[in-house]
């Protein structure tokens, strides 16, 4: 098949092209370059000479008509995922530009083999518990006085008592900030428009993906970026909350497994998928992953910061993708060793983190605590 992916230079787009080249398609990439994940707004190297390049925005209707028309099916990775306070942002990149695709394909008729888009665990918020009292909870977002107090945890919205998490499947949409609402409503838009106009969509809701490539500029995503980052930089990282706080975190070759599957199983057509590790890990879990990695014995510190708008507990329950044969294969510690080994080939590290830092308390994203 000849293939469109755009955000195709990024982190899982590129990643993603290479195994379809691989596997003997042609590839056609879109990618604005934009910063921070391409600081000098340049095709990275990484990038396979053997994919046919585009420079360009998402939302461009004549430039995405032209590129639509030659393919035979689509990955959508195009995305915006940094800062938390552009709120009119990531519904413009986002939602806009995966409602053009459709429009584009509708009103062309053109035959599309598979539409593919790149939801988040995000579209699913603080995901599902359970109250021993009062059963099956989906909570709302946790209050800013809670937090500012230091209380992370999540209590019972009808009786008040302690909850205990539980994996969240698909069926659970919850979002709890301007990410996660964009990721809801680009994927409603495909799989729905998808179903009413007979286009076969599968839209993928990625766990925290792991792995080399990931941009060391956002200032926002990446706990294997962060961690990784510190320790090579010779100081421990910042645990915000208490450390506690559960993700699952997934290999990039794991996701390439996944969005590799749904492009040829009519059994995807139509649905939405959890791509998830597998294993519920704490942030302070993670960072001593990272810890050992680099062969340092300080441990990761709790300073009384946290994240406006960060969900407290997530795992996504992955059973529906395994029922199709598809198995997360790698563990955090291969992804924090391969991003490690990738970092080595990086120059002008020294003031990513500081920067990132300055930039997200400026803008009220990492506050701290009253106490």
């Amino acid at each position: 098949m000849k293939i469109l992916v755009t955000g195709g230079a990024g982190f899982i787009g590129s990643h993603t092209c290479d195994r379809l080249l691989s596997l003997g398609h042609e590839v056609v990439v879109l990618d604005a370059l934009t910063q921070p994940v391409h600081p000098n707004g340049q095709r990275p190297d990484y990038l396979s000479s053997e994919v046919d390049f585009y420079q360009g925005d998402v939302r461009n209707r004549d430039l995405v008509s032209n590129l639509l028309r030659r393919v035979d099916a689509v990955y959508h990775f195009a995305a915006y995922q940094d800062y938390l306070p552009d709120f009119s942002k990531f519904s413009d990149v986002n939602v806009v530009s995966t409602a053009l695709l459709y429009e584009i394909i509708v009103a062309e008729r053109l035959d599309m083999a598979r539409v593919v888009v790149a939801s988040s665990q995000s579209a699913m918020g603080e995901g599902l518990y359970w109250c021993p009292a009062d059963g099956e909870q989906v909570p709302g977002m946790r209050p800013e006085a809670a937090l500012a107090a230091g209380r992370w945890d999540i209590a019972c919205p009808v009786c008040g008592g302690a909850l205990e998490m539980r994996v969240t499947p698909e069926r659970v949409s919850n979002p709890q900030n301007a990410y996660g609402m964009s990721k809801l409503a680009e994927e409603m838009v495909a799989v729905n428009l998808g179903r009413r106009y007979g286009i076969p969509t599968v839209a993928l809701r990625y766990s925290i993906v792991q792995g080399p490539r990931q941009s060391v500029y956002n200032a926002y995503s990446g706990a294997c970026r962060i961690f990784c980052l510190s320790y090579l930089l010779g100081h421990a990282p910042t645990l915000y909350e208490d450390g506690g706080a559960i993700r699952d975190y997934v290999n990039i070759d794991d996701v390439v497994d996944a969005n590799v599957l749904v492009l040829t199983d009519d059994r995807a057509a139509g649905k939405v998928f959890n791509v998830g590790g597998g294993q519920a890990v704490t942030t302070r879990e993670f960072s001593d992953v990272v810890m050992r990695q680099y062969g340092s014995s300080i441990p990761g510190m709790v300073t009384g910061e946290y994240r406006f708008g960060d969900t407290r507990h997530i795992q996504s329950d992955i059973s529906a993708l395994r029922a199709m044969g598809w198995e997360p294969r790698h563990t955090p510690a291969d992804s924090v060793a391969a991003y490690a080994e990738w970092l080595k080939g990086i120059d002008g590290l020294d003031g990513v983190l500081a920067e990132a830092n300055q930039r997200m308390r400026a803008l009220g994203v990492v506050r701290r605590t009253e106490a």
